[in-house]
């Protein structure tokens, strides 16, 4: 199917430059809502427009993660002590420090990716749609479990080569595997990654943008739910809801090394051969 402003390209420039505009008025608003009521509008306003995007998503970002984080550490940890995290499982508050501390080295850098995606959807590059009603509800709906699909499926392989291609995994992925215990994992260490490694990871959703069509306020969505979601499988509950990637199977990846890719379900282990499930006690790989 293709998008109604696909065809102004050759026929309309005008219309084609005005259809852009769209995304550039949208991405204003959303700039519009977390500086403006963050920040002193003579902070970020003079800024040139790619500037402020990637301010507002580094952010959000930071927000996102510390929120998310906090509450949730908060909630299992304390609320529920010894409920879903035995006392002797939970990290101590020196290993959450280093989570965070390794969190915000690397979220600025995290913040450039949807700032290029931004940038790309702006300048026509992406197969991104303005409007749900362009395509209608049922055609939207198919995009968007195609976009899910592809980012589940190339993420899991991109995580996978991580490990299995030494160099990447000794200088990239190993800083996040050093969270190898229960007691070393938090709600705070999903985005403890080195920032290539971050960057590698969440290019599937970058890149789905110029395969898929996609409206572009439901990718912004799903790349800052991605950041809500590592503090999930980061969390060593096992939440035995089938197929979603609970924090159980992400520990297992953690402990083992070796099983347990995948991002949102377990789809992709289960198809190529990687999937683990938690034993009775949640801890162990079968």
């Amino acid at each position: 199917m293709s998008l109604p402003h696909q065809s102004f390209v050759s026929s309309f420039p005008s219309q084609m430059e005005e259809y852009l505009q769209l995304f550039k008025s949208e991405t204003d608003f959303y700039n519009q809502i977390v500086l403006g009521s963050l920040l002193p509008e003579n902070i970020w306003r003079s800024l040139p427009h790619v500037c402020r995007t990637w301010l507002r998503n580094y952010v959000a970002g930071v927000l996102v993660y510390s929120i998310t984080g906090f509450l949730w550490c908060f909630y299992i940890y304390y609320l529920k002590r010894d409920v879903y995290i035995r006392g002797d499982a939970i990290p101590s508050m020196k290993t959450m420090v280093l989570h965070v501390k390794a969190s915000m080295r690397s979220l600025p850098w995290f913040a450039a990716l949807p700032t290029f995606s931004e940038y790309a959807v702006e300048n026509g590059w992406t197969k991104c749609f303005s409007r749900i009603s362009e395509v209608g509800w049922f055609a939207y709906l198919v995009y968007i479990m195609a976009y899910i699909v592809f980012v589940e499926f190339v993420t899991y392989w991109i995580h996978r080569k991580l490990h299995d291609i030494k160099p990447l995994y000794k200088y990239l992925h190993v800083q996040h595997h050093s969270y190898n215990k229960q007691h070393k994992l938090s709600p705070l260490a999903g985005m403890a990654l080195h920032p290539l490694d971050g960057l590698a990871q969440g290019a599937p959703h970058t890149i789905a943008l110029f395969l898929v069509p996609t409206h572009l306020t439901t990718h912004l969505t799903i790349s800052f739910f991605g950041a809500i979601w590592t503090a999930n499988i980061h969390d060593c509950i096992d939440e035995k809801l089938w197929p979603i990637m609970g924090g159980g199977y992400h520990m297992i990846h953690h402990l083992s090394n070796r099983h347990n890719y995948g991002l949102y379900t377990i789809w992709m282990d289960w198809m190529f051969g990687t999937l683990s499930h938690p034993m009775s006690d949640g801890t162990k790989p079968n």
